[in-house]
């Protein structure tokens, strides 16, 4: 299986069986992954060389205005995508497998959690896994600790709250938090 007919069955939602053609390919890029993290971790990096490295990572270049502090984890890394503005705090963990869409401007708070699988319930089923994307939309802050689940959609100018658990979409222009998230309050601008 290559690439793009991936990220093509993971836009799908389809269920990955373990030991399919789709795992032994989340297991190769894994090792990738790993690869360009301990590369980004292991030592001092100028800005320039983070944004070249992290594009590696993601198999994307990303714009000239992207920040991240190391370190940062990610078990796939090809299906993550990152608009303009992005900052990234220190010690974030990709799941992306299932992708994570990042709009612009937005900001990631200290060990932040991205998750875009789940596994089956079933035991018998327990090894494979379903697939849903992670998209944050332009303007979001997400707090330290945060944890995003899989299929979950972060509306505009949103904040999610340091330590929040989101399981459900967000709307645009509110603040959530708790465990699960709920909203808060409205942002009036």
């Amino acid at each position: 299986m290559e690439l793009q007919e991936y990220r093509q069955k993971m836009a799908r939602q389809e269920y990955i069986a373990g030991g399919s053609e789709a795992h032994e390919l989340m297991h190769r890029m894994s090792s990738e992954a790993q690869r360009i993290t301990c590369e980004i971790n292991g030592s001092y990096h100028t800005p320039e060389e983070l944004r070249a490295l992290f594009s590696e990572l993601t198999g994307r270049a990303v714009d000239e205005t992207f920040r991240l502090f190391p370190p940062v984890y990610s078990d796939f890394g090809k299906n993550i995508t990152v608009g303009k503005g992005v900052f990234i705090n220190s010690g974030c963990c990709f799941q992306d497998q299932g992708g994570v869409t990042l709009g612009d401007h937005v900001l990631v708070g200290h060990q932040v959690v991205f998750a875009t699988l789940d596994h089956d319930l079933d035991p018998a089923r327990r090894a494979g896994m379903t697939p849903a994307p992670i998209v944050v939309k332009d303007n979001v802050w997400i707090g330290a600790h945060a944890t995003i689940l899989a299929g979950v959609t972060i509306g505009e100018n949103a904040v999610v709250a340091a330590g929040a658990v989101v399981t459900r979409d967000v709307p645009a222009n509110t603040v959530v938090g708790g465990v699960p998230a709920k909203v808060i309050k409205r942002i009036e601008g």
